[in-house]
């Protein structure tokens, strides 16, 4: 579980799903400026290749805010909010396919 959540954690900062050219690879640059050790230019553009697989535009800039306020992400996860429930559902499968697709690169 606790490995899971790392993952999450890593996989929220690095992708966007179907980017339109001004908003291509949120989570890739929210992954590179983020001070994790594990955040190498190989590790961030996978989870943003995975993202724009696995995930909105929206999810992604939401994905990215974790990078600077992790909490939210514990906030979003235990939030009654259906769209919140929604969310967490699509970035809990976008975390499971970072973690089997990059999970070697770190």
């Amino acid at each position: 579980m606790k490995h899971l959540l790392i993952a999450l954690m890593l996989a929220a900062v690095t992708l966007p799903a179907t980017p339109n050219i001004v908003e291509a690879g949120t989570l890739r640059r929210a992954c590179l400026k983020s001070d994790r050790q594990a955040a190498s230019r190989r590790m961030c553009r996978c989870m943003q290749q995975v993202a724009d697989r696995k995930l909105r535009r929206s999810d992604q800039k939401l994905a990215a805010s974790f990078f600077k306020d992790p909490h939210k992400a514990q906030e979003i996860r235990q939030s009654d909010s259906l769209g919140h429930e929604r969310f967490w559902k699509r970035y809990k499968e976008f975390s499971v396919t970072f973690a089997a697709t990059c999970g070697h690169l770190n």
